[in-house]
């Protein structure tokens, strides 16, 4: 009697919220999200559990609160990888914002040296849809089999396993870590971001951005165009009306994308969804059957934090 072949080795996909994923993207692929913290005159609020974005942007507009963040700490990794593992997965890839932005990535690595099932730990260099676009590209080429429809990473991971025992004698080849790993990473590592912000004021308190450049970005009242450089926030240029600047967001991703085969865009917005999902109407228009996805998400309570209550940032990412 012929022996029946091991299942391969199913990789669960597991990142932080500051990937601003959209609603219900997390579910239909999988995705492990694990939430920061944002710190409201010294009380601990989890991100996307028990604070919302209107209650942020209050916080935020309220020039006598204190709005601080913090990474999660390696028990709540650790809890992370232990689901996984329990939900049948023998090896994670986890994706996380940029070393340069937070330790998330360092609290990451400490709690998968204690997984019960190895764990890859990316540092994307990145953060909100330019993190995102990673870790989806990432959960999607880990999938067996895409999924048709919402599932929790228990209900995707178990699908997989009925697939396979389905059709046992003609085994599908699963990707490995280390090729999931690499996909995140050339996802990430193509994607541009470009954030509007109305001051410097709160990147300069969090320690983001150096007073010296805060300090100049805000000379004469000029409004700032931010962007990512080597996984660190700079200053790229600036615009004198809030208009001026998104036109100027819109017409550097247009360019960056029209360089691209093919493209993905995200646009991300603080409480102004109609004003994001007009910027998204008009790349969708001028780039046509270039562009693959455009996806309008609101940025995560930690990157709001940081970025203050004007922001609206648009990322392009191959596709």
């Amino acid at each position: 009697m012929s022996r029946r072949p091991e299942p391969p080795a199913w990789v669960a996909v597991v990142t932080d919220s500051t990937a601003s994923l959209p609603d219900g993207v997390a579910e239909r692929w999988g995705i492990g999200v694990v939430p920061l913290d944002v710190i409201v005159d010294g009380v601990e609020h989890v991100e996307g559990v028990d604070i919302t974005a209107p209650e942020l942007l209050g916080a935020l507009t309220q020039g006598s609160r204190k709005v601080t963040t913090s990474q999660p700490p390696p028990a709540a990794f650790a809890a992370a990888y232990e689901r996984a593992a329990a939900a049948g997965a023998r090896e994670i890839v986890s994706v996380h914002l940029s070393g340069e932005l937070s330790g998330t990535v360092r609290a990451a690595r400490l709690a998968a040296a204690s997984s019960p099932v190895p764990v890859q730990v990316v540092d994307s260099r990145a953060v909100g849809m330019a993190l995102g676009f990673a870790v989806v590209e990432a959960a999607r080429f880990a999938a067996l089999p895409e999924p048709a429809e919402p599932a929790s990473t228990t209900g995707r991971l178990a699908a997989a396993r009925s697939w396979w025992q389905d059709r046992h004698r003609v085994a599908p080849v699963a990707p490995a870590a280390a090729e999931v790993a690499s996909r995140a990473h050339r996802t990430a590592e193509s994607a541009r971001v470009w954030f509007l912000v109305d001051s410097l004021d709160h990147l300069r308190r969090g320690g983001r951005l150096s007073a010296p450049a805060a300090a100049l970005g805000t000379v004469l009242g000029l409004r700032p165009i931010l962007t990512l450089s080597d996984g660190s926030v700079a200053l790229l240029e600036k615009v004198r009306t809030r208009r001026a600047g998104r036109d100027r967001l819109v017409a550097l991703a247009l360019a960056d994308a029209s360089g691209r085969p093919q493209a993905r865009i995200a646009v991300h917005h603080l409480r102004q969804p109609e004003m994001a999902q007009a910027l998204a109407d008009e790349l969708v228009a001028a780039l046509g059957d270039r562009l693959v996805e455009a996806v309008v998400s609101e940025s995560s309570a930690v990157l709001a934090a940081h970025a203050g209550p004007g922001v609206l940032g648009i990322v392009v990412a191959d596709a």
